[in-house]
C-alpha cells in the first residue's frame, strides 16, 4: 500500500485526543503506544517481563501510569492500540505470525509480536504526554458477550465523568435505547437548575444505561432568604455543628435536605412501593444493572423487609462493626454513614423518614438517614428522634460513588455554601 506508518486499533479502545497521530508520530520510534487511561491501575503497557515473555510487576508501572512521571518510555511490551513507522526496515520484520525463531511461549497475539519485536531489535516505546483515550478491564475467559458489553459501556460512562461523551462515527448505526426504570416505579434525579453541565452529563449516563429517570428541580440553597426558610417550618436541630468544621447548617445543606424531602412527600403522596433516588454528581459502577437487579430479586426471594438501601455511601465505622445479612449476598446493616448520592426507598421507608417531621430540627440529610436507623454516633441528637426504626441496608461492594472528591481537580460544592442564619433565627 505505500503506507509511511500503520496504526493497530482493538475493536474497544477509545480514542478521543484529535492529535493522537501527530503527537506519536513527532516521537520518532518505530513503534509507539498511546498510554490509555481505564477504571483501574490497568493500561495497554507493561514494564517487565519475564524470561518467557509474561507479565512481571515493577516500581516502574504506576508512575508511569498515574502520569507522575510524563514522556516517552521504553518498555517491553504494549498492545490494544500502538503505531508502526513502517519507513524503517526492521519494522518488516514484525509479524503476529509466526512466532520468531527459538519462541517457545504461548501462542497469544501480543506475546508473539513482543517476541518479534525483541528478536528483531525494534524496542517498544508509551507516550503518556496527553491524555489519548481508555479502554476496558479485561474480563475472565468465561465472560460472556453481554458482560463485554457492559464492560465497554462503563468505559463510555467512566469518560463522560470528566470529559464530553465518545461520541461514535455518523457511518455507524447505533441501535436505539430502549429505557425503563429497572422494576422500580419511580426513578427520581435531583438537580439544581443551574447545574446544567450535571443535569446533561447524568441524563446521557441513565439514557445508555436504559434508564428513565424523572428529573426534579433541587431547592437552590443560595436563593433561599430568611422568610423563605420561616414560611416552610425550617429549625436547626438544637446545638447541631458540623462533626469536622464545627459550623451551623450551610444554605446549601437546607436546600439538599428540602430537595431529598420533597421526592419523599411525592413517593408517600403517589404511593410508590419502590424508587431509586439519585443525586447528579454520581458515577455507576460496573455492570450496575445487573447488579443492583440481582440484588432486589434476593431481597424479594428472602422476604426481608426494608426502608432504605444505600448504593453509594461514606463509611465512618469500621468494615468489622457492618454485618453481613444472611441470605443475601453483597448486602449489609450499615452502620454510621454519610452521603445521599443514591438509595432505594420503598415507601414504608419515605413514611417514616416523613413522620420524624424533620424539618423542625434540620440537619443533614446524610446526617438525618442514620439518626432514623439508630446508627448515629451523638445521643444528644438521637433524643429528638424518638422513633428510630428505619430499617437501612447497603449495597456491598457499592454501586455508586462521588465523580469527585474533596480537593480533586473539578470537585465543586452545593452544599459547602455559607452557614444559614444563626439558630435563634431559624
Amino acid at each position: 500500500m505505500w503506507a509511511d506508518y500503520l496504526l493497530f486499533l482493538d475493536a474497544d479502545t477509545v480514542l478521543l485526543n484529535p492529535d493522537t497521530l501527530r503527537v506519536l508520530m513527532a516521537e520518532n520510534r518505530t513503534l509507539v503506544a498511546p498510554m490509555l487511561d481505564s477504571r483501574a491501575a490497568y493500561s495497554n503497557f507493561w514494564c517487565g517481563v519475564t524470561a518467557q515473555g509474561y507479565y512481571r510487576r515493577t516500581a516502574a508501572y504506576l508512575p508511569i501510569r498515574r502520569r507522575e512521571r510524563r514522556g516517552c518510555f521504553a518498555v517491553p511490551m504494549v498492545h490494544s492500540a500502538f503505531l508502526l513507522e513502517l519507513r524503517r526496515e526492521r519494522s518488516g520484520a514484525l509479524a503476529f505470525h509466526p512466532p520468531p525463531p527459538g519462541y517457545r511461549g504461548a501462542l497469544d497475539d501480543i506475546l508473539v509480536f513482543a517476541a518479534a519485536c525483541r528478536h528483531a531489535g525494534v524496542q517498544m516505546f508509551v507516550s503518556n504526554r496527553e491524555q489519548f483515550g481508555f479502554l476496558p478491564v479485561p474480563l475472565p475467559s468465561r465472560s460472556s458477550l453481554r458482560d463485554e458489553a457492559e464492560n465497554f459501556l462503563h468505559v463510555q460512562l467512566e469518560i463522560m465523568v470528566k470529559l464530553p461523551p465518545a461520541e461514535p462515527s455518523p457511518n455507524v448505526w447505533v441501535p436505539p435505547k430502549v429505557l425503563d426504570k429497572l422494576g422500580f416505579d419511580e426513578v427520581f434525579l435531583i438537580n439544581l437548575r443551574r447545574r446544567s453541565d450535571r443535569r446533561a452529563r447524568m441524563l446521557r449516563t441513565l439514557q445508555e444505561l436504559g434508564i428513565s429517570p424523572k428529573l426534579v428541580e433541587a431547592v437552590d440553597g443560595r436563593a433561599l432568604n430568611r422568610s423563605q426558610v420561616e414560611a416552610l417550618g425550617v429549625r436547626m436541630l438544637p446545638g447541631y455543628r458540623d462533626p469536622f468544621h464545627g459550623r451551623p447548617l450551610t444554605h446549601g445543606e437546607i436546600g439538599c435536605f428540602l430537595s431529598h424531602f420533597r421526592v419523599w412527600q411525592e413517593i408517600a403522596e403517589r404511593g410508590l412501593q419502590r424508587s431509586l433516588v439519585f443525586e447528579d454528581d454520581l458515577r455507576f459502577e460496573v455492570f450496575f444493572r445487573s447488579r443492583l437487579t440481582e440484588l432486589m430479586e434476593q431481597l424479594e426471594q428472602a422476604g426481608i423487609s426494608w426502608d432504605l438501601i444505600y448504593l453509594g455511601r461514606k463509611r465512618l465505622e469500621p468494615a468489622g462493626s457492618e454485618r453481613a445479612v444472611p441470605g443475601v449476598r453483597h448486602l449489609l446493616r450499615p452502620g454510621y454513614s454519610y452521603w445521599s448520592l443514591g438509595y432505594v426507598l420503598g415507601l414504608s421507608g419515605a413514611r417514616k423518614l416523613l413522620r420524624a417531621e424533620p424539618l423542625g430540627k434540620m440537619v443533614p440529610v446524610d446526617e438525618f438517614l442514620p439518626l432514623m436507623f439508630d446508627r448515629h454516633p451523638s445521643p444528644e441528637y438521637s433524643r429528638y428522634f424518638s422513633r428510630r426504626d428505619l430499617e437501612a441496608f447497603s449495597a456491598e461492594p457499592l454501586l455508586l460513588f462521588p465523580t469527585h472528591y474533596t480537593g480533586e481537580p473539578g470537585y465543586v460544592s452545593d452544599t459547602e455554601t455559607p452557614p444559614a442564619p444563626p439558630r435563634d433565627e431559624l
